[in-house]
């Protein structure tokens, strides 16, 4: 048993290190673990827009503050500036801007220079610690220390920020091998922001492309940036709590990324049957063909007429797809489709997003599991086109097809409720269940103006 944790055990695997075992029976929306990192980084599209300590907004009517030493990090207050100084700035702070300047930091690729700064962050911590690592202690570092290293042989270490007292190279390039295929994304509102090392989680948990967990993230003044993983559908007693370590809709790219990058191959029932698929059939690039192929799709997954009238959600097992719709297993369809949805919404062709955002419903509901959090995120996005469509259609003259409408928006905004409320709150304070509220209020509005 974990210490200060009942729900779980663990216990060897045949593949990986270990595996989690639940040891009660969990409800969907069940918490699993709450677990800090140990080092973060916000990504330089955040820099100055986020405190760099909590990674929050600022609040209304406020402005970040600046650290006169550097320059280069913002703070909500003095309490995170001061969090984060005792927790590694202070180490950093008057060589940072002459590092970030220097061409060996220039050099790098984008997601090399979060690498560096975050390695930088968890150096410096390291060195600030009262007590020497321990091999055999239950410290972050010592289950950092724990975890399988990168399979990439010779692998380049980045550069860090200077240190005093300089860290030994050794201890650098040991860290730094686990950082690629155990580091997280940290989102808000499933939007990355930055990037972060969280050891307990990254030992804990193993991948699945049908994972029955998946990990949200808190962003607190007084505890930093947390992981939360919680249970996104009933779990039983015995069951390994698997999370993914990439994105499900992934479907081609995937199998090369777990090799590469995290050194094991994915034999969860997804992985097994795309890859029974061999080639996939080349994806029609006819527009009336396209459009028929998503008529199928619709169909095949229970939504008929472009539309989802049902109180719960279709569904339907990956394996059943028949042949001809294998074709939407490519990962450029869900692309088009995703960047379809988003430009037509955006421009009003209310129209094509309706049709398109519910195509790609359909796909979600085949690709990811039940109550996946992008799931609930799409019907918040088609409630809000369907209420946008209701506002400006020429055709809207009476109040039942008024009702209509406000039906359809509602029916996706219930959906929507449902799964999002099992994920639950995560990142900056308003998010998607505020949004879902404010439209729900409008509606009831509506209603109160036809009647």
């Amino acid at each position: 048993m974990l210490t200060g944790n009942d729900t779980l055990r663990l216990i060897p695997h045949p593949k990986a290190v270990n595996q989690a075992i639940s040891t009660k029976n969990l409800d969907a929306g069940s918490l699993i673990l709450s677990t800090p990192s140990i080092a973060a980084v916000l990504l330089a599209t955040q820099k100055s827009r986020r405190c760099d300590a909590c990674f929050r907004l600022p609040a209304d009517g406020t402005s970040l503050r600046r650290c006169t030493g550097c320059g280069s990090y913002w703070y909500c207050d003095v309490d995170c500036q001061t969090k984060q100084w005792h927790a590694h700035h202070k180490r950093i702070c008057k060589n940072y801007t002459k590092f970030t300047a220097s061409p060996a930091f220039q050099s790098l690729q984008v997601h090399e220079k979060t690498d560096s700064l975050l390695l930088s962050h968890l150096l410096a911590h390291l060195s600030l610690l009262p007590t020497p690592y321990a091999p055999e202690d239950s410290s972050p570092l010592s289950i950092l220390l724990s975890l399988l290293p990168s399979p990439v042989p010779d692998v380049s270490i980045p550069p860090v920020c200077p240190i005093s007292p300089a860290p030994l190279p050794d201890l650098v390039r040991i860290l730094y091998t686990r950082f690629g295929n155990n580091n997280f994304a940290i989102h808000s509102h499933l939007t990355t922001i930055g990037h972060g090392v969280f050891p307990l989680a990254s030992r804990l948990f193993n991948h699945s492309c049908v994972p029955n967990a998946a990990a949200r993230y808190s962003l607190s003044p007084s505890h930093g940036v947390g992981m939360e993983v919680v249970a996104i559908r009933d779990i039983p007693s015995g069951e390994q709590i698997c999370i993914p370590y990439l994105d499900p809709a992934m479907t081609q790219s995937r199998h090369q990324i777990f090799e590469l990058t995290y050194g094991f191959r994915c034999d969860c029932s997804s992985c097994l049957y795309i890859r029974s698929l061999g080639t996939l059939p080349e994806l029609p690039t006819e527009p009336t063909e396209l459009d028929d192929l998503g008529r199928q799709l619709r169909e095949f997954v229970g939504i008929k007429d472009a539309l989802l009238l049902a109180p719960t959600l279709p569904t339907k097992s990956l394996e059943s797809t028949p042949s001809s719709l294998h074709a939407v297993f490519h990962e450029a369809y869900m692309s088009s489709l995703s960047e379809t949805f988003s430009r037509c919404s955006h421009d009003g062709e209310y129209d094509i997003a309706l049709d398109t955002g519910i195509t790609l419903l359909a796909l979600y509901i085949l690709i990811y599991p039940s109550n996946y959090p992008q799931i609930g995120m799409h019907l918040l996005e088609l409630a809000k086109t369907q209420s946008n469509a209701g506002i400006v259609s020429p055709n809207l003259s009476t109040a039942e097809k008024r009702s209509r409408v406000r039906e359809q928006t509602r029916v996706y905004l219930s959906l929507a409720c449902f799964i999002l409320q099992i994920y639950g709150p995560e990142g900056d304070d308003v998010g998607p269940l505020q949004e879902i509220k404010i439209l729900e209020d409008l509606l009831i509005e509506e209603v109160a103006v036809d009647t």
